[in-house]
């Protein structure tokens, strides 16, 4: 091994510098800092894919049945991962497993009436299956017109996994619910890859 101490490597006028060659290895020691004023590209992780969704208009739900809610507006679709006309649902695309953290919520009005709603649920449905859910227990004396849920969670997840919301009211009138326009939102992160 050589050693070379100097204090500053400067590259010829319009090119490049590059350090080892494809195939090496360049080892920073530990208790060593690395200190960037400029612009570092290739480090770490692009957090990609990410996803936001929305609801711009109403959508009725029959009362006690979880319905899917359909985001029909996308803010962010950094790998075209998120179908927003037709299954409403994310889909892990190939090569982009991992750790992700997924955020929604779901305003609901009762369509029969002021306090008449008693119970609102949202759910993370994965591959199909109801994977975790929130609520808002309206009962005891404190029903309600509109009622919201919302939630966060971080899970492992498998290149084709796919991820939906689902929401249901449960109404004393029994006319179910009205998603409320620019209420309801869905949205995903890759934190880590696998």
């Amino acid at each position: 091994m050589s050693l070379l101490n100097v204090n500053k490597v400067d590259p010829a006028t319009g090119t490049g510098l590059e350090l080892g060659s494809s195939g090496d290895t360049i080892t920073i020691p530990s208790g060593a800092t690395i200190t960037n004023s400029g612009t570092a590209t290739g480090f770490g992780q692009s957090m990609t894919p990410m996803f936001a969704a929305r609801r711009t208009s109403g959508q009725l739900i029959a009362d006690n049945t979880y319905v899917k809610v359909e985001f029909a507006t996308e803010d962010i679709d950094t790998d075209s991962a998120f179908d927003n006309s037709s299954n409403y649902r994310f889909t892990v695309p190939s090569g982009k497993a991992g750790k992700y953290l997924f955020s929604f919520n779901v305003a609901i009005a009762s369509r029969s009436g002021v306090s008449t709603a008693k119970q609102v649920f949202i759910a993370l449905y994965k591959n199909n299956s109801l994977f975790v859910q929130n609520f808002f227990d309206g009962r005891d004396g404190a029903f309600g017109d509109t009622m919201t849920g919302a939630a966060s969670y971080i899970l492992d997840c498998a290149v084709s996994d796919y991820f939906e919301v689902f929401a249901k009211i449960n109404d004393s009138g029994s006319s179910g619910g009205n998603v409320q326009s620019d209420a309801a939102s869905f949205s995903g992160v890759r934190l880590l890859a696998s």
